[in-house]
């Protein structure tokens, strides 16, 4: 039977996704063929939404950005949109596909084309081994969290490996709320299953019989999905009291947030997920000792958790190999912004910045020079063509003054204002602070009025401006007051020239 792939990935049906499920199937019946219509997860390349494969005799071919009024063509095949193999096309082929390898190529749904696939040989290994050798794997990898900090896995599961408790959880992050990213997103709604599997793993590894997946409100397809895919895994025996027939048991609920940034950093999470106000814990103590509802817990991100099952597959050494320094495996690199070729980009650590922007993204939509990139979110550094050179790493984008955090990319062109970018980042820290701490309540308070004085032409401020980053960054309870300055601080840096239009034009 043909089958054809349309997704159901938010970024496709954004793009009109469903019409052409409508267009397609009103054809079929049309034409009284018989064919499957499979709504997958998005292949990643945003531009080509809503991307149509069709499957005919073991071969699938692409057609995008496809629309209703092409139905008719691409069942002929003869269609203008025709973009041949995905494999083939440059942006997914120099991909290395580890955590999103099955992204789109199945249905997510489908335990059975999972398990076909490589899924649950990780889970099936692992419950072969003691606690300490799941956790000796996970750390033998060189995975750190993929969800912004990088601290490593291994070792905040071995934490609560040999925290005393009665009680364990494991609770996945995927409040993911910075700006340009999308990862875990595309990864819930195209493969829920490694991200299950992934958490009955750590819960099999640390002791823990019950788990959450913290969800932003603000996806309710990934909200759908994942909770069909949780009946699924509990059908299919992955979830419930004897995982896949063993002595081990676990479930896992979804939880869904109310809307505020801050829920993304662990303590304010655990805090909302309890009931309470999303507020900042003081640390000590660390949740890995206490956590939720004050007993020993792992929290991880999304993606650090979809892809441990790939880790169990292959083994720790075939993941380490990936990456370069203290940066092993894979980062899913999300592409957005003025760009041509937005989109998810997996690859080893070690790629420069300058090759993901000009070679991978292509540059800006219009053709515009990329005046800078601004790396992990709305907290990260804005970098210029200057160090455009700095390899895709942790220690190696600390050293520029940046962060790597959840790997969104983000563009702007040459006509970008930057001193108004630096007032977004203090607007933003401004809106979004739970307030708990005053460096980061008042001080984003106080940045806003500072940005304003230098927009205004008082150069003063500048020195001002400085003293306030550096008291957020040391002074901080977590990383929304923290990191603020790093956005103002590089632009001030990097784009002086933007600083000073203002002091000249207000003159």
């Amino acid at each position: 039977m043909m089958k054809i792939y349309i997704p159901r990935d938010a970024a496709a049906r954004a793009m009109g996704a469903d019409a052409v499920v409508a267009a397609m199937q009103a054809e079929l019946t049309r034409r009284g063929m018989d064919a499957q219509i499979v709504r997958n997860g998005s292949r990643g390349m945003v531009w080509l939404e809503p991307l149509v494969e069709v499957e005919k005799d073991g071969e699938r071919l692409a057609y995008g950005p496809a629309s209703p009024k092409d139905v008719a063509a691409i069942l002929d095949g003869n269609s203008d949109k025709a973009v041949g193999r995905v494999e083939d096309i440059p942006f997914f082929a120099k991909q290395t596909r580890l955590t999103f390898a099955r992204c789109g190529l199945i249905d997510p749904l489908s335990v059975a084309e999972y398990e076909a696939h490589g899924g649950l040989k990780g889970l099936r290994r692992a419950l072969g081994m003691t606690q300490e050798q799941i956790t000796k794997e996970t750390t033998d990898s060189g995975l750190r969290g993929r969800g912004g900090a990088g601290f490593p896995t291994g070792i905040k599961w071995d934490t609560v490996r040999k925290a005393a408790g009665p009680k364990k959880y494991i609770v996945c992050n995927a409040d993911e709320g910075d700006s340009g990213t999308f990862a875990d997103r595309m990864i819930m709604e195209g493969d829920p299953l490694s991200l299950i599997e992934g958490m009955v793993i750590a819960a099999i590894g640390v002791g823990a019989d019950k788990g959450y997946v913290y969800l932003r409100s603000e996806y309710p397809d990934a909200i759908e999905v994942m909770n069909l895919a949780v009946d699924a895994a509990r059908k299919a025996g992955v979830l419930g009291k004897s995982v896949l027939g063993s002595a081990h048991a676990f479930d896992m609920e979804i939880r869904v947030g109310a809307g505020a940034y801050v829920c993304g950093e662990e303590t304010s999470l655990l805090n909302s997920l309890e009931g309470k106000r999303g507020v900042v814990r003081a640390k000590p103590p660390l949740p890995a000792l206490e956590g939720f509802l004050g007993k020993p817990t792992v929290v991880n991100n999304v993606i650090s958790l979809a892809t441990i099952p790939v880790i169990f597959e292959r083994g720790a050494q075939f993941y380490k190999d990936f990456g370069l320094g203290r940066s092993r495996g894979t980062i899913p690199v999300q592409i957005a912004g003025n760009v041509k070729h937005g989109g998810l980009f997996e690859t080893a650590f070690g790629m420069t910045l300058g090759q993901l922007v000009d070679d991978i993204a292509g540059g800006t939509a219009k053709g515009r020079p990329v005046k800078a990139v601004q790396v992990g979110g709305p907290l990260g550094a804005y970098f210029p063509r200057s160090k455009f050179d700095t390899p895709f790493g942790y220690e190696e984008f600390d050293g520029q003054g940046g962060l790597i955090g959840h790997a969104g990319v983000v563009l702007f062109d040459d006509t970008t204002d930057m001193l108004g970018m630096a007032r977004f980042a203090m607007e933003f820290c401004a809106v979004e602070s739970c307030g708990k701490c005053t460096p980061c309540r008042i001080g984003a308070v106080r940045g806003v009025e500072t940005v304003d004085r230098i927009a205004a032409g008082d150069a003063t401020a500048i020195p001002l401006l400085k003293d306030l980053c550096e008291t957020m960054k040391d002074g901080s309870l977590c990383a929304l007051g923290g990191f603020t300055p790093y956005p103002v601080m590089s632009a001030l840096t990097h784009f002086p020239d933007d600083f000073a239009a203002a002091k000249e034009a207000a003159e």
